[in-house]
């Protein structure tokens, strides 16, 4: 339906706005085409690209439905995915929707809150992939790839349609620019996009820094005006780029020295480029800056868009006061308990148990702690990814019963009681002045989160490799990572640079997957783990035990792994996935997302892979916690005796639990008549 409503409306203004055709005089198009802007320019070549696109579609159709040899269906098939790819750039950021229809993910989806859960069946080149790779289709198979290939058309229709009334500027084909070259490098090489074909990946990304080069060309003329020497690297940039892909291996290509030598200097004078014709940058809000020359500056990702506000700003303020109330067991329904008693920082801010132990002491909580640590950088929370903003994380934490069995309620009453957290939260929140009333219950979540935000840490030994600090990391480390984006095929679900499910360039969409994990470690499992995952949302069935793809920065840091903590060594882990998931290990999971395939890592890759894991920690300045709490009055002195970060041993907890409430009655007691409702 949606697929439809996009062809029916574009093709109205299509009409409506029908510009000159390809049946003007040749002369009379190059004379336009010298007088036209960049953008017009720009755009007049998508448009042909478009073109060529359909009509390699149209070659695919005619072979597959003429039958012709498998191998001359494929090298149309590959054809077509390389024409798209000189659309892509522009595509992915002016029609994002049916970019999406044309090469999206060939999976089943569930729009969110879709009370009647339809499903969305996939369509596309990813889809018509999977009829050539890695098997060819079946006889029986030709009328379903036809009419795969006639809804894609029928999608480049619609776009086609769409794009005679885009209005393209300066500021945003550059940004596009800059995106493309980024999703070569996070998604087009590693193969996100081609894993049934994964040797189509490097000739893919020749055809997208091709049509990158093309688009450039409009803006030369002005380039060479402003800064000859930059116009003239930036193309031999972009030409060794090209040349050096077109040289490399089919196997083992060296992902990370392309990095380096080509794709960062190419964003890197892109940028130069824009500024240079004076071009402004666009201010919008987003996870990666507009500033960003590359994906590894040290400041290129922006975790406030994550918040709930757009124009939501942490403060200095808000981190240190969070970083109070994150230290301090007074949050909890017993006094003892604090978020960093089980978000430790000495362990990349998670747990050293493959649960933790629950509130009541008795018994573990359902899932293993996962690390806080560039936990502001992804679209969803918990591992089920049921929650969107840290700010709701919060206040779930704290009147979970397993976990701190409080309320935010309780939480911001008792802080009342305590001048200091008066005071610290009246120059916060610019209150006028600390009165009892100046604690809000959104103030006590917006303050967790802030120092939660402020937790991003992009600077590990692999990150200064990358922006040229080349004695930092060892050959081991370099060689993983090239497992780690190649053969491994960990790149295709734990995405760079943030190495979680945040789906580059745009970082709008964080992925689960179905790995099919055991529940218990080993080689020969005998089942799988009985949490459904992300099932339990909305008892949709195919999404029966999928789990949001979490980052794998500090992963060194924060054993035991998976959901439910079932390996207690990244060696483990390794092999989990180099056996194929749990199909792979021979449990039944018709769903598993993850390749059933084993990989075939030998021992030296299995060891390069792990020095490169290693490689991703980075805990700079995480791990102090405050020195001291904010007092309480002389009357609730007890509770001036608690312990930073505590977590109060069993014996204990019925004990605090009874004089933590009586502190909580008494802070209700003493506060206004209008506000005793919030208990």
């Amino acid at each position: 339906m949606l697929r439809i409503l996009f062809w029916i409306t574009a093709g109205l203004f299509a009409l409506a706005l029908l510009g000159p055709t390809a049946c003007q005089r040749p002369e009379a198009n190059v004379a336009k085409k010298a007088a036209a802007r960049p953008t017009d320019q720009v755009l007049a070549t998508y448009h042909q690209n478009l073109i060529l696109l359909d009509s390699a579609l149209v070659r695919l159709q005619k072979s597959v439905a003429t039958k012709a040899p498998i191998a001359a269906q494929r090298r149309a098939f590959r054809r077509a995915r390389q024409r798209y790819k000189q659309v892509e750039f522009l595509a992915e950021y002016y029609q994002a929707t049916l970019a999406k229809l044309l090469n999206g993910p060939a999976i089943i989806e569930v729009a969110d809150y879709d009370q009647e859960q339809r499903q969305i069946m996939p369509e596309g080149l990813q889809v018509i992939e999977t009829y050539f790779y890695p098997e060819a289709y079946a006889p029986d198979q030709q009328a379903e790839l036809l009419n795969q290939l006639a809804l894609t058309r029928s999608s480049l229709r619609g776009m086609r349609n769409s794009a005679d009334i885009l209005v393209l500027t300066d500021r945003h084909v550059f940004d596009a620019l800059r995106l493309g070259v980024f999703r070569v490098m996070t998604l087009g090489l590693p193969g996100f996009d081609t894993p049934a074909s994964p040797e189509a990946a490097v000739p893919e990304a020749v055809a997208s820094l091709q049509a990158l080069r093309a688009t450039l060309a409009a803006y030369a003329p002005a380039l060479r005006t402003r800064d000859a020497v930059l116009a003239e690297r930036l193309d031999e940039t972009l030409a060794s780029s090209i040349s050096h892909l077109k040289c490399a291996p089919k196997a083992d290509f060296d992902q990370l020295a392309f990095l380096i030598k080509y794709a960062n200097p190419l964003s890197q004078q892109l940028r130069q480029a824009q500024l240079a014709l004076g071009i402004p940058e666009f201010t919008e809000a987003r996870a990666l800056r507009a500033s960003a020359a590359t994906l590894f500056d040290s400041a290129a990702f922006n975790a406030d868009y994550f918040a709930p506000q757009s124009d939501a700003r942490t403060t200095p303020a808000q981190v240190a006061l969070g970083q109070q109330l994150f230290f301090d067991p007074v949050l909890s329904g017993n006094g003892g308990r604090s978020c960093a008693s089980c978000h430790q920082p000495a362990r990349g801010f998670a747990e050293n148990r493959a649960r933790s132990v629950t509130f009541a002491g008795k018994g573990t909580v359902s899932r293993n702690a996962p690390t806080l640590l560039n936990a502001g950088l992804q679209r969803t929370q918990y591992h089920d990814g049921r929650l969107t903003y840290l700010e709701d994380q919060a206040a779930d934490v704290l009147a979970n019963p397993t976990e701190m069995h409080g309320s935010l309620a309780r939480a911001a009453a008792l802080l009342r009681q305590s001048p200091a957290y008066r005071v610290a939260f009246a120059r916060t929140f610019d209150a006028p002045d600390a009165t009892e009333a100046a604690i809000t219950e959104n103030q006590v979540q917006q303050a967790l989160a802030s120092y939660v935000r402020s937790l991003v840490r992009l600077n590990s030994p692999f990150d200064r490799y990358v922006r040229g600090e080349t004695a930092v990391l060892d050959a081991a480390a370099q060689r993983g990572f090239n497992v780690y984006m190649g053969k491994g095929k960990c790149g295709t679900c734990h995405l760079m640079p943030l190495f979680n499910g945040n789906v580059a360039p745009t970082f709008d969409r964080t992925e689960t997957e179905i790995l099919g994990v055991p529940a218990q470690a080993s080689l020969h499992p005998t089942a799988i783990d009985p949490d459904p995952g992300k099932f339990r949302l909305q008892s949709i069935e195919w999404q029966r035990h999928a789990f949001k793809t979490p980052t794998l920065r500090n992963i060194a840091l924060t054993a035991p792994y998976m959901h439910n903590g079932a390996y207690n060594t990244l060696e483990e882990v390794i092999e989990f996935y180099d056996h194929g998931g749990g199909a792979g290990l021979g449990l039944d999971v018709p769903n598993q997302t993850l390749p059933p395939d084993k990989l075939n890592l030998t021992k030296a890759e299995k060891s390069d892979l792990l020095a490169f894991l290693h490689a991703l920690t980075d805990t700079t300045n995480t791990q102090k916690a405050p020195q001291r709490l904010p007092k309480f009055p002389a009357d609730m002195a007890h509770l001036n005796k608690r312990v930073v970060g505590a977590n109060i041993r069993v014996r204990s907890v019925c004990r605090i639990k009874l004089i933590h409430q009586q502190a909580v009655m008494l802070s209700m007691w003493r506060m206004k008549p209008e506000t005793k409702h919030l208990a």
